[in-house]
């Protein structure tokens, strides 16, 4: 039996765009005849959605830090994005050893075509469950006669390395979170993507759930915001990129400096911001305390706190990728978004040096 089938959305799709924009309520055809990606394939845009690539996807292990692990079939990320779109075969996927997540909703916008993943077989098996046509042999045949590239997070904090295939091409391109484990790496992407004028984005998927986008709206009723806290489970690199990207996109970039007083697994880094406020961002491994997501802002006239509800956080990551791609819009600059990993690295260089550490000394 096959869920959420191929050629029709769900109810619940047909008649609640996605709160960001309306992308969704619109037609596809309407979207598609501003784009020059889909105008130049010779098709009738409104009956083909995009033809998406991922990059990747089958497999995670994280090989990033002092411990790494070996990769193991599946993907949290990369089965989730693949259903959005693509829907799954039920009874297949109960076959599936190893991570499978199943999204329950879907975009209609964009179809995933080919996938890639150095564990062929995890590949070959989500292509069969999620109905992919084409396991490609490597990386660039993945991004090659494609729309869009979705570069998964593997685990290894390098997916940017895939980057550039597809910004060369011309291919309009997202990588996952995090953009790269240091700010020089993340600016040499992005500097691929500046030179190529490839379109090009990264992002958590936290910054465009509907509670975080909702409190920048409401931030304007307690006055100036002079300080902002959030908390957040995991690594303070690769997963605290969550934490403070509620931060980026209620309060903007501009953020100059930052001081760890906390401890490796306890992360407590004050982030000084350009706008004369600070950030407190609270990181914690698992194995030390079950923080959950948080942010409150504390303004001159009250507070705000939210705990983000994370039901379709990646639907919701989804859409503004492929309004990239039909609008040409980019919704988070990657500049923004290599400052935001230079604050990150600066935490936990602050750390390791015991002193406040620039973010101009990272990039």
């Amino acid at each position: 039996m096959r869920t959420e089938t191929l050629t029709k959305p769900p109810h619940c799709l047909m008649n609640t765009p996605l709160d960001r924009r309306s992308f969704l309520g619109q037609s596809l055809a309407g979207l598609a005849a501003a784009s020059p990606s889909l105008s130049a394939l010779g098709q009738d845009p409104a009956v083909r959605p995009l033809r998406i690539g991922l990059v990747s996807a089958a497999s995670y292990g994280p090989t990033y830090g002092p411990d790494p692990q070996p990769r193991i079939p599946g993907s949290n990320h990369g089965t989730a994005f693949a259903t959005i779109f693509n829907g799954y075969d039920e009874e297949k996927a109960k076959d599936f050893k190893g991570t499978f997540v199943k999204a329950s909703k879907r975009i209609e916008g964009g179809r995933v075509v080919k996938i890639w993943d150095p564990d062929k077989t995890a590949a070959a098996a989500i292509a069969d469950i999620c109905g992919i046509g084409t396991v490609a042999a490597s990386p660039e045949d993945c991004v090659t006669d494609v729309d869009l590239a979705l570069l998964i997070d593997d685990g290894s904090g390098a997916q940017w390395k895939y980057a550039e295939a597809a910004l060369r091409k011309g291919v309009p391109t997202f990588c996952d979170k995090p953009l790269a484990m240091t700010a020089k790496e993340a600016a040499a992407i992005a500097k691929v993507a500046s030179e190529t004028g490839t379109k090009f984005m990264s992002a958590s998927s936290l910054r465009f759930v509907p509670d975080i986008v909702k409190l920048r709206e409401d931030a304007a009723a307690i006055g100036p915001v002079r300080l902002c806290t959030v908390t957040g489970p995991g690594d303070l690199v690769y997963y605290g990129i969550h934490a403070l990207s509620m931060a980026y996109e209620v309060l903007g970039p501009g953020v100059v400096s930052a001081h760890n007083t906390g401890l490796e697994g306890a992360h407590i880094v004050r982030l000084r911001h350009e706008k004369g406020l600070d950030i407190v961002m609270m990181i914690g491994a698992r194995e030390r305390m079950r923080a959950g997501f948080s942010i409150q802002l504390f303004g001159e006239k009250g507070n705000l706190r939210v705990e983000p509800d994370l039901k379709d956080l990646y639907a919701y990551l989804l859409e503004p990728v492929l309004d990239m791609v039909l609008h040409e819009k980019v919704s988070v600059p990657v500049g923004d978004e290599v400052e935001l990993i230079a604050a990150l690295e600066a935490g936990q260089r602050s750390l390791e040096l015991g002193r406040e550490v620039k973010l101009s000394e990272v990039l």
